[in-house]
């Protein structure tokens, strides 16, 4: 099935007063002849006046359903309302909204998850405000697998040239010795392996695990967790047929010629999964939730307030994360048969 012929990708208005309108309006300016149609779940007056403020050459318009998405996207960018409860002011987050953000995000599973969209792709929430507002999930990765009825999410950052993961994600790194199981190590190669090959058309991934300590340890002088967690969660791995190899000292695992012998890597935590990636391309990452029976990109970064209303965002992730939700719900059609 050909993008034109697919359903269009949903796309969630994310924190009203951060940069989520700008960066949607400038994918939609700077769409190309092979972009996947998408459609908005926003408020459709927001979105006109700040293509008016931005100086954006930008038509808005209002649909009633997904299936209006693909004839508009031509000409307009297609917008599903879903509108404001307060006013908003660039930069300043108002809690009021969060009913209707979080709304959003419902109906662009829902819409997805009947078929009547491809995928989701969220725009960055603002997590003390949605905190605020009542939201009871430490983040979106959380909350889409609730949605999906608890399914259990894996979060993968990823760039040309580069896929990671990493195993523990917001959690002090203090704290990440403590926390690492094999278990979790097991969990997070086996969605991900299973990932590779339905959302990304890899018959036989290969997988590579970062060491935690140090020279991997250095045979237990700088740390056991190679021994004890690691090599164990390995070994489970390639016993269910899964190409493996580590662990491997994070500091040799990510230049070029290392990164031809794997397609993803699991890391043992945030920084050392996301700092090889901004590094090798700061604009382009796309934040993919792996685990889901929907597909759901982000872009990677937040929201931005302090650059918020000025016309200064840069679009490239968001326009990364579309293009990616556009292949993966592609090749999960062609792995699934439908």
């Amino acid at each position: 099935m050909t993008a034109g012929t697919a359903p269009p990708i949903a796309l969630t208005m994310g924190e009203p007063a951060g940069i989520g309108g700008e960066i949607t309006l400038k994918a939609w300016r700077n769409r190309q002849s092979d972009t996947h149609p998408f459609f908005a779940i926003d408020d459709p007056a927001r979105l006109s006046a700040l293509a008016r403020q931005l100086d954006l050459s930008v038509p808005v318009v209002e649909i009633a359903a997904p299936e209006d998405a693909a004839t508009a996207f031509d000409a307009s960018l297609p917008v599903l309302p879903c509108r404001l409860a307060a006013e908003v002011a660039a930069g300043e987050p108002d809690a009021a909204n969060v009913p209707r953000v979080i709304a959003a995000i419902d109906q662009a599973v829902a819409l997805t998850s009947s078929g009547r969209a491809a995928a989701v792709v969220t725009n960055p929430i603002h997590k003390a405000t949605m905190y605020a507002g009542g939201f009871a999930h430490p983040g979106h990765t959380e909350y889409l697998g609730a949605l999906a009825g608890g399914a259990p999410p894996q979060m993968m950052l990823a760039v040309p040239g580069l896929r990671v993961v990493p195993v523990t994600v917001h959690l002090a790194l203090a704290k990440v010795a403590e926390t690492l199981t094999s278990e979790m190590i097991v969990e997070a190669g086996r969605v991900t392996a299973a990932a590779m090959e339905r959302d990304f058309g890899i018959d036989a991934p290969r997988l590579a695990v970062a060491a935690l300590n140090p020279h991997a340890g250095e045979a237990g002088a700088l740390g056991n967790e190679e021994a004890a967690i690691i090599l164990p969660a390995i070994e489970t791995l390639r016993g269910d047929g899964i190409e493996v190899n580590g662990p491997a000292p994070a500091d040799t695992l990510f230049h070029p010629r290392a990164r031809e012998a794997y397609d993803a890597a699991l890391c043992m935590y945030h920084d050392q999964a996301l700092i090889p990636l901004k590094t090798i391309d700061f604009d382009h990452g796309v934040n993919i939730t792996l685990g889901l029976p929907f597909v759901r990109t982000s872009p990677d970064h937040g929201t931005a307030l302090a650059i918020a209303g000025r016309g200064e965002a840069n679009p490239a992730s968001l326009i990364a994360a579309i293009a990616m939700a556009g292949d993966m719900a592609a090749r999960r059609r062609a792995h699934d048969g439908s």
